[in-house]
């Protein structure tokens, strides 16, 4: 069974990973842990190569929510691409954000 958290030091390791800032908009506040390849998908819980630094309002953007105050920001597709593109480059060329063994 999955922990229900992802654990301090992998948080931390995260947001130290990604500068402390959202990778997609740079922002600075209420930064959060996004998967980018969804766990129902086959993404991995805990490893870095599926996680990634959001704020606040890239994470409610990556799930579907529609701000008004950014209508024509990003869409959750070109959210999920951008993220992707991120780790991608990262851990380029071995990214592999999938649990072992799927």
């Amino acid at each position: 069974m999955i922990s229900a958290n992802i654990s301090a030091s992998v948080r931390k390791s995260i947001y130290r990973r990604d500068g402390y800032r959202c990778a997609i908009c740079d922002g600075v506040r209420g930064l959060q842990i996004h998967h980018a390849i969804p766990r129902a998908q086959g993404g991995a819980y805990t490893h870095p190569h599926n996680l990634i630094t959001l704020c606040w309002r890239c994470h409610a953007v990556a799930h579907g929510t529609k701000l008004p105050e950014y209508p024509d920001y990003l869409t959750p597709a070109e959210m999920a691409q951008a993220c992707v593109e991120y780790l991608a480059d990262h851990y380029a060329p071995v990214w592999y954000p999938y649990e072992e063994g799927q």
